[in-house]
């Protein structure tokens, strides 16, 4: 999954027209925490992929996540139901 991931950060910077140096240039972060994020390298921090998708434009993303929890809401809806 994170492989994955780390791959439609890269597609997302490469439609940008920026290189890792931009990218971690605007983050504050290295250009090997660029690498690990588009790597999809578990040792990168949480923080660092919120700040490369805060340059690539993509921060919205993290908002929808979980946002239609259907199957949590079944779960509670069940757990609300009659005694």
């Amino acid at each position: 999954m994170l492989s994955s991931l780390g791959e439609r950060f890269k597609l997302a910077r490469l439609r940008r027209k920026l290189s890792n140096a931009a990218v971690a240039q605007r983050a504050g972060i290295s250009r090997s925490s660029v690498y690990k994020v588009e790597a999809g390298d578990p040792g990168a921090t949480l923080g660092t992929y919120l700040r490369v998708l805060a340059v690539l434009g993509l921060e919205g993303d993290v908002d929808a996540l979980a946002a239609d929890d259907k199957v949590g809401r079944k779960l509670q809806d069940l757990a609300l139901g009659p005694p």
